[in-house]
């Protein structure tokens, strides 16, 4: 029996900010974003949107119908946390209507708690072969302005079926772990935003690749020619460009620069325009590379690296299922990103500083998303979230 990713859909908002226009403002050249980080545009979160109900809009097509009924547990991964104590997940669960009896969880650490979701997912679906479990991904990048962190904002969710006999990946067991307490991004809980020590980041999230990796080939059989493509978590798209060539030397591949491109590329497109997703990046990459390589991936081995600050590195590898593409969502997700209305930098500063308030008073929001779940508003320190 082999378990895995049934189904996967995600979600951003309806606004976006070329950074052609951001580089404009600051008077640099957009290849300063365009190539040298490899991003064009970055999602901004409507005035009633927030990672609930970005994460029940990612999740709503995989239950429609009668997949509700089916889940048994959902598990909630972010890192943009909305309650100290309530479970965002509970949000979730009453907006798509799962059944009472279904468990739910919250995780976090940093950009890598999906991954741990969905490893624990697969071992409750091993336990319990007939169940299926929701994992959900969603968050809000966000960085002080006018810091090298801004361009590399964005906004987006990923919902994830898991179950035995998957439709489109099946997850291996074997995994290559990697832990190690340092500082380079982390966010207190006084801040919205996060603090960042960029280029030491790159250095830590290299260094993790390298060691979770060594580690995965001490409890795998499968070596870097086993594999077709590369899923990397992406806080920005050139990130997995310069982690791949890390692999591809560390491995002594020989691989040449045009077949690294190869092995990487598609996983790059979706995140190109919506920008940094956190916990949700790797696996809308996933989602980008089922949706839009031409030639068929039923049977090849994608490795997985996914990396979460502060920090835990995790490889794994997964195998695409014949038949995966009867599962896809791909013309739902490419409407939804023909749709999205561009907005000005005046317009972007107003998005960026129109935050959900926390000072306990009673709040009414505008409505500006076009999804199908908004937040609006707040009464008594509640959060009221209803459809659109």
């Amino acid at each position: 029996m082999s378990v895995g990713i049934d189904e996967i859909s995600f979600y951003t908002s309806n606004y976006f900010l070329d950074l052609k226009t951001l580089a404009q403002v600051q008077g640099t050249d957009p290849d300063k974003y365009y190539t040298g980080i490899g991003q064009e545009k970055m999602g901004m979160a409507a005035p009633d949107e927030d990672v609930v109900t970005m994460a029940a809009n990612a999740a709503l097509p995989l239950v429609e119908g009668e997949g509700r009924d089916q889940v048994r547990t959902l598990m909630f991964a972010t890192e943009t946390g909305i309650d100290q104590s309530k479970a965002a997940g509970i949000y979730v669960h009453r907006l798509l209507g799962l059944n009472d009896n279904c468990r739910v969880v919250e995780m976090k650490q940093a950009c890598y708690s999906a991954t741990a979701a969905l490893q624990m997912a697969c071992a409750l679906v091993a336990r319990k072969p007939d169940s299926k479990v929701l994992v959900i991904a969603s968050d809000i990048a966000r960085y002080d302005l006018d810091t090298p962190g801004e361009a590399t904002q964005g906004c987006g969710a990923v919902a994830m079926m898991i179950s035995a006999n998957p439709r489109l990946v099946s997850i291996d067991p074997e995994v290559g772990n990697y832990t190690e307490d340092v500082m380079d991004f982390w966010r207190p809980n006084y801040r919205s935003t996060a603090l960042v020590d960029g280029k030491y980041s790159t250095k830590i999230y290299l260094k993790a690749l390298k060691k979770a990796w060594d580690h995965f080939r001490e409890v795998s059989p499968l070596d870097f020619s086993d594999f077709s493509h590369f899923c990397y978590h992406l806080p920005f798209s050139r990130m997995a460009q310069k982690a791949h060539q890390q692999l591809v030397r560390h491995t002594k591949a020989g691989l040449s620069a045009e077949e690294q491109e190869r092995q990487i590329n598609k996983t790059l497109m979706y995140n190109r325009t919506i920008g940094n997703s956190y916990t949700a990046s790797m696996y809308i990459g996933l989602t980008s590379l089922l949706e839009n390589t031409d030639a068929d991936l039923s049977g090849k081995r994608i490795g997985f690296f996914s990396y979460g600050s502060g920090c835990v590195g995790e490889f794994f590898s997964g195998t695409v299922v014949p038949g995966y593409r009867d599962a896809l969502h791909l013309q739902r997700h490419r409407d939804m990103l023909a749709a999205r209305q561009e907005i000005s930098h005046d317009e972007y500063l107003q998005l960026y500083r129109n935050q959900i308030p926390d000072d306990g008073g009673e709040h009414r929001f505008d409505e500006g998303t076009t999804g199908h779940f908004r937040l609006a508003g707040i009464s008594h320190h509640k959060r009221e979230y209803v459809p659109r």
